[in-house]
């Protein structure tokens, strides 16, 4: 099974050139089949290879496959080449089985929508790209992916191109992550001159024998690593492009969010963990960062009405726990809340978007209400991934995956109380402002009558999801609740364990203890203000300070102002000030110099034969002449 790893890009990549060149021209039944069963194919096809690879392990739990030779120039020599280990397969499991249910879903959702072929070939596309990312064994072919899901990312959120407000989206998604970019393709030019190669493995080897724990060198490329990861990821201070980026259809929002473009970062810092252990400075910033911005994140997502960019701000949030993991050196424990938000995270995009259809379009928490009854399968599907999301203890696969992070936060050499202080925090700011939603939504009065109910196509991915978000947990169990890591001792065989450094009085029992004591209290806040005293709320968002909390946190802290004083607005007063450039006047000069030749040469198309004739004659005497004594 080992030998079919290639056609798991391969496979939607296919059908995207396939539904890209004859989508449009073979309907939309074909277009549906041809773009759900490739990513079937590619979801089955990683099932199988999971399957051979826990019964079947590979020599040193791993397993390359060199397709070709992609580069050979003056010993730099990248190869099309996958490497399977626990980190990429795992990776590629939860990648392909959610984008398959996402597709499942689209295939309903996106009937009434023009362009139906070309949204399957692009969410094809950024399949492929995600899988190549993944599964690529080098740097190289990583970042090929990188720059794929990118590309992806800017036609599915401008899909609906006609609206100008969905263009901006799209290019401000395709900017900011541009910064990120370029600071990771210069990591990667720093990498390869200092350790002559972009083979992960063998980089990764390279700096654990040539560079010093500490010294400039992993500093500067950890560094660089983590631009890129920051941008992808959309933590701070690139944050801003992830809640415009649901202008786009909401399959295109759950796919980027659940299981593609967003975790790309977590994954380049857990695939290149050793350039971030060796730099010691970087890694605790990486901490820092992921827990500034899951509680800047959760006090936005409180602000907001419309339901997609509450759970755009939940998803920045969320990344930021994957962060505050990799930074304390709990990296199983990051890529087990990946694969746990992937299943509550697409779960709570594909209920809003039922939601969203069921009330024609409708995307204010305010204008809806009384849906529990009328929308029975959405409303529990959004109920328990609501609670995931939050992390209600025991049942959700949210409490474990979180509450392995927090105590692996606390427990770790590189952690502490401060940043466990900040992840229990965001517990409380994540259970308040999701069951905000969940009661506005579906509890009280109704406000509008349902118009359209899911059909078979969306309900069967809700169901599929909802069970996941409930089980999906129970693969990695404390030790206070069954001592049954299965899930991180799997990933040990590609990612190093947390030690524990210093534990103090609190347990890991405690700790998931204080994460269900900030569950309740955001919970019963939630309860208090949006079912009993709504009026509360009211009178503090209309007071001084509460009103002006509000505009700042649902303004993104003002990161939008910031970046339009200090880049756009200086940028477009340089280019109006600087339109008559030099660079202009010479292309202006060749332009000119072509019209007046133009206009000579014009004057020879008179139309009078016997000048033409004398002309030919006088050509050919020339020519002869020059022929015979030169």
């Amino acid at each position: 099974m080992f030998g079919l790893v290639w056609l798991i890009p391969a496979i939607p990549f296919a059908s995207f050139v396939v539904l890209a060149l004859f989508g449009a021209r073979s309907g939309k039944r074909a277009a549906a089949v041809i773009g759900v069963a490739s990513i079937a194919a590619s979801a089955v096809i990683s099932v199988l290879v999971t399957w051979q690879f826990l019964s079947s392990p590979p020599p040193d739990n791993s397993y390359t496959q060199v397709l070709w030779s992609w580069i050979d120039v003056a010993g730099f020599r990248p190869q099309i080449a996958f490497y399977l280990d626990a980190l990429s397969l795992m990776m590629t499991l939860v990648v392909t089985f959610v984008s398959f249910l996402i597709h499942l879903y689209s295939a309903e959702f996106m009937l009434e929508s023009e362009g139906y072929s070309r949204f399957f070939a692009y969410m094809n596309l950024f399949v492929a790209s995600m899988v190549m990312l993944v599964l690529a064994d080098n740097l190289l072919l990583l970042y090929l992916g990188w720059e794929g899901v990118g590309l992806c990312s800017y036609l599915l959120i401008g899909f609906w191109y006609t609206d100008p407000a969905n263009g901006r989206a799209a290019q401000k998604a395709f900017i900011v992550t541009r910064f990120g970019d370029t600071a990771m393709i210069i990591g990667l030019f720093l990498i390869f001159h200092h350790l002559g190669s972009l083979n992960i493995q063998q980089l990764m080897q390279r700096a654990s024998s040539q560079w010093a724990a500490g010294s400039s060198l992993p500093i500067a490329a950890a560094a660089l690593l983590l631009g890129g990861a920051v941008g992808k990821s959309a933590q701070l201070p690139l944050q801003t492009w992830l809640p415009d980026a649901m202008a786009g259809p909401t399959p295109t929002s759950a796919l980027i969010h659940a299981a593609t473009m967003v975790t790309a970062g977590v994954y380049l810092i857990a695939r290149t963990h050793v350039l971030f252990t060796l730099a010691p400075p970087v890694q605790l910033t990486v901490a820092i960062i992921g827990a500034a911005t899951l509680l800047l994140a959760g006090f936005s997502a409180l602000t907001q009405w419309d339901i997609k960019r509450v759970l755009a701000y939940s998803t920045i949030s969320q990344i930021g726990y994957m962060f505050l993991a990799l930074g304390v050196g709990a990296w199983s424990a990051a890529i087990f809340h990946f694969m746990t938000h992937a299943f509550f995270k697409a779960l709570l995009f594909l209920a809003a978007g039922a939601v969203i259809q069921a009330m024609q379009e409708e995307h204010s928490i305010f204008r809806m209400g009384g849906l529990s009854k009328q929308l029975p399968i959405t409303f529990w599907a959004f109920l328990i991934a609501g609670c995931s999301l939050a992390g209600l203890p025991l049942v959700t696969a949210g409490f474990y995956s979180k509450g392995l992070i927090l105590w692996e936060t606390w427990a770790s050499p590189q952690g502490g109380a401060g940043l466990w202080i900040a992840g229990v925090a965001g517990v409380l700011l994540t259970s308040l402002y999701i069951f905000r939603v969940i009661f506005l939504v579906f509890f009280g009065e109704a406000k509008a009558p349902v118009a359209k109910r899911p059909g078979l196509a969306v309900q069967i991915p809700l169901v599929v999801l909802t069970v996941l978000s409930l089980v999906g947990g129970f693969v990695n169990l404390p030790r206070g609740l069954g001592d049954a890591p299965l899930f991180t001792r799997f990933l040990h065989t590609a990612l190093p364990p947390v030690s524990e450094g210093h534990l103090g009085t609190l347990t890991e029992m405690r700790s998931e203890g204080w994460i269900t004591l900030a569950f309740l209290i955001g919970m019963g806040f939630a309860y208090l203000f949006y079912m009993r005293r709504r009026q509360w709320v009211d009178s503090l968002a209309a007071s001084g300070v509460g009103k002006a909390l509000h505009q700042f946190w649902f303004a993104d802290w003002g990161f939008d102002w910031y970046y339009d004083k200090l880049f756009v607005q200086p940028t477009i007063w340089i280019a109006r000030i600087n339109k008559s450039d030099f660079v202009d006047a010479f292309y202006r000069g060749i332009a000119e110099v072509n019209r007046l030749l133009y206009g000579a040469f014009s004057r020879s198309e008179n139309g009078r034969v016997r000048w033409y004739a004398a002309g030919v004659a006088l050509g050919t005497v020339v020519f002869v002449a020059i022929a015979l004594f030169l």
